[in-house]
C-alpha cells in the first residue's frame, strides 16, 4: 500500500478553501474538494479495528452529499491498483474505472503501483 500522508499534508489540504472534511460515524473520516463542478475525493479513512462495519461507505456518501451540495456534478477519485477492499467498496457505490495513471503511488518497499482513476455521476438524471 502508498505510504500515509503525513500531518503536514494533511493540514496544508485543510487549510486551501475548496477542501473539506467530513468526520464519519465511529473512528472515520472522507476529505474531498470541489472545483468547477468537480468533486475529488482526496482520502477515505476507516480505523482498521472498526472496518467491515459499514463505516466507510457511510463516509464515502457522506463526502458525496457534501459535494452535490458544493455545486459538484461529478466526482472522482484515485486509488491504488492492489487496493482491492477499496476498488470493491467505489464499485460497489456506483464508480466506474475511467482511466489509469501508472505508476502513480510508490510502496512501502518502493515498488510502483498504478493508480485507477474511477468516477461517478452525482446528478441524477
Amino acid at each position: 500500500m502508498p505510504r500515509p500522508w503525513s500531518e503536514t499534508e494533511f493540514a496544508g489540504l485543510l487549510a486551501l478553501s475548496d477542501v473539506f472534511c467530513f468526520y464519519g460515524a465511529g473512528p472515520s473520516f472522507a476529505m474531498g474538494r470541489v472545483v468547477v463542478g468537480e468533486a475529488e475525493l482526496l482520502t477515505l479513512a476507516v480505523d482498521p479495528r472498526a472496518q467491515g462495519q459499514g463505516l466507510g461507505r457511510t463516509a464515502l456518501q457522506s463526502y458525496e452529499d457534501a459535494a452535490a451540495a458544493r455545486g459538484a456534478e461529478v466526482s472522482f477519485l484515485e486509488v491504488a491498483a492492489n487496493n482491492h477492499t477499496a476498488i470493491k467498496l467505489y464499485m460497489s457505490h456506483g464508480y466506474s474505472e475511467s482511466g489509469t495513471r501508472r505508476g502513480y503511488y510508490t510502496d512501502a518497499d518502493g515498488a510502483k503501483v498504478d493508480a485507477l482513476v474511477l468516477s461517478k455521476p452525482l446528478v441524477k438524471v
